[in-house]
């Protein structure tokens, strides 16, 4: 008997204990100022949006400069060329003289040209044996054609740059050429206060068609001078000064 009225305690407290563990909290009653709602379906719900995410970034872009004519900065220019020698090299010149003068409208680009004048006995390839080759009548005839000329024929936007078609003459032939024209950079002020632009052009043409035709066979085939010409242009313009016009506003 007094083994059993030790061992109640310890009972009551099991009792207890299992007694608290299967106990359930009853829901708390709503507020008077909250209303239950029905549950909506996963599928009706708005899709969420990040208060985070950017709108999608809008590149920005110069106003068009007012139309302007431009010089060719001789000092900052370069008119090249490239031809492959002996089918296994590319041999690259330029020519050292030579001007230039671009009508640029940016809001109306047909209304703009391009006129490019090049001496042929400047041509330097870096070997004066083959400049005087290049000079002599088996190619540039230098004595007899001096000059060689681009004239623009039409002017047209191509993505960030332009299209100018044109007549290119050499040896008094004349052709058809495209200048592919890369975006114009925007008006700069030099430290003398004139202003530059500049970009650059490329073209490419087949040199037989100008009537420089002269050539050598190889014994293991093909030729010493290859017919496709590429043409670069690296060109710096300098706005000109309307004396005209500065002259009206005094």
């Amino acid at each position: 008997m007094s083994n059993m009225l030790r061992s109640l305690p310890l009972l009551a407290l099991l009792t207890l204990a299992a007694c608290d563990d299967k106990k359930v909290e009853p829901p708390a009653a709503p507020s008077a100022e909250s209303k239950p709602t029905a549950s909506a379906p996963a599928t009706s719900a708005a899709p969420a949006t990040s208060a985070s995410a950017p709108a999608a970034a809008v590149a920005p872009t110069d106003p068009p400069a007012d139309p302007a004519a431009f010089d060719l900065d001789l000092s900052h220019s370069r008119v090249t060329f490239s031809v492959r020698h002996m089918m296994v090299s590319n041999t690259r010149g330029q020519f050292g003289k030579f001007t230039g003068n671009v009508f640029l409208d940016e809001k109306d680009p047909k209304a703009s040209n391009v006129t490019v004048e090049i001496e042929t006995a400047s041509i330097d390839t870096s070997d004066p044996k083959r400049d005087e080759h290049l000079k002599s009548p088996d190619f540039f005839d230098v004595k007899k054609f001096p000059k060689m000329t681009f004239k623009s024929t039409s002017v047209e936007r191509s993505g960030a740059g332009y299209k100018v078609l044109g007549d290119l003459t050499i040896k008094d032939v004349k052709k058809p050429v495209t200048l592919t024209v890369d975006s114009i950079v925007k008006e700069t002020k030099d430290p003398y206060g004139m202003i530059r632009r500049g970009t650059h052009a490329s073209t490419k043409i087949d040199r037989k068609e100008f009537g420089l035709t002269w050539n050598k066979a190889l014994e293991t085939g093909g030729v010493a001078v290859g017919d496709e010409i590429t043409i670069d242009l690296e060109i710096e313009l300098v706005k000109k000064v309307d004396k005209d016009a500065g002259a009206a506003k005094k």
